[in-house]
């Protein structure tokens, strides 16, 4: 494909996960950065993503929202970069364990909202602590969350892991760690995150 690659991002937002899956397909594209609030309201941006919200990412005439959406639209628009394993079933497993179960949990622990014990079984991930089991033993048995090679599992995937240790809102397992080390000394991500950081807002003061 030769349409234009346009990413609508913040660079405080899960933008810089599908910049990062940018970064690792290596083709051409551009950033447009939103504010909070009515930018991201406009009526012209609510015609590309209703939800108000980034990423979004348009190809060509194509709109894909939400950040593993993004990475696996982007494995297999550009199958060149190696980042779809043929056989898909891990893949597909830890790519949207992150975007759902794992991501959910994490999000309640930061806002400190404890699902009681008995109504666990209502919110689809239990607690925390299970779902850090998963990956845990998962990555116990593979250097990356689809097997023996990095996939966009591991960019969507890994991000949500690298976010919490940085944050503190997972516990900092050696497993967990040295996953995040590994996938987080790609240069792909050291590109996506210098273009981001650069386009931070001045702190105050």
């Amino acid at each position: 494909m030769t349409d234009s690659l346009i990413l609508y991002s913040n660079p405080m937002s899960r933008g810089r996960i599908a910049r990062w899956m940018l970064e690792e397909v290596g083709q051409p594209y551009e950033v447009r950065y939103l504010d909070y609030g009515p930018a991201m309201k406009s009526p012209g941006y609510l015609a590309i993503n209703p939800m108000g919200k980034v990423p979004a990412l348009v190809h060509g005439d194509r709109v894909v929202t939400e950040y593993a959406a993004i990475c696996a639209y982007l494995a297999d628009a550009f199958p060149e970069a190696g980042l779809a394993p043929e056989d898909r079933s891990a893949y597909y497993r830890w790519l949207f364990f992150g975007a759902g179960p794992f991501e959910a949990t994490v999000i309640m622990k930061a806002l400190a909202v404890e699902v009681p014990e008995e109504r666990r079984g209502m919110v689809g991930f239990g607690a925390l602590a299970t779902t850090l089991d998963a990956l845990e033993t998962q990555l116990a048995r593979t250097p990356y969350l689809a097997g023996d090679a990095f996939s966009a599992a591991d960019v969507a995937t890994g991000s949500q892991i690298g976010w919490g240790l940085r944050f503190g809102t997972i516990e900092p397992r050696p497993v967990l760690q040295a996953y995040w080390e590994r996938i987080s000394a790609r240069p792909a991500l050291q590109r996506a995150n210098d273009a981001d950081n650069a386009a931070m807002p001045p702190k105050a003061g």
